[in-house]
């Protein structure tokens, strides 16, 4: 079928997220990325690289795919802070 969506795409760690048939590496940007900047800046007086940001959107990706997961299986439509691990 030619507009069949995938359910799931493959992170670039082996790992799995539901998504709406984006390559990850094409989907957007979660974070502030100034912040983060910053936050490092602050904390190491390093720099940072964009590809941070594209690592960092990953991550929480997965957080929230996981969190979805759990608050699915309690049998809620809400995403509370005990979903996150």
């Amino acid at each position: 079928m030619l507009n069949e969506q995938k359910t799931t795409d493959e992170t670039t760690d082996g790992e799995t997220s539901v998504e709406s048939g984006t390559p990850q590496q094409e989907q957007e940007v979660l974070v502030v990325a100034s912040k983060v900047k910053a936050y490092i800046r602050r904390q190491a007086d390093m720099n940072t690289s964009a590809d941070v940001m594209k690592s960092l959107s990953g991550k929480i990706r997965k957080l929230c795919d996981d969190a979805i997961g759990r608050a699915k299986e309690s049998g809620r439509k809400t995403v509370l802070d005990r979903d996150i691990l």
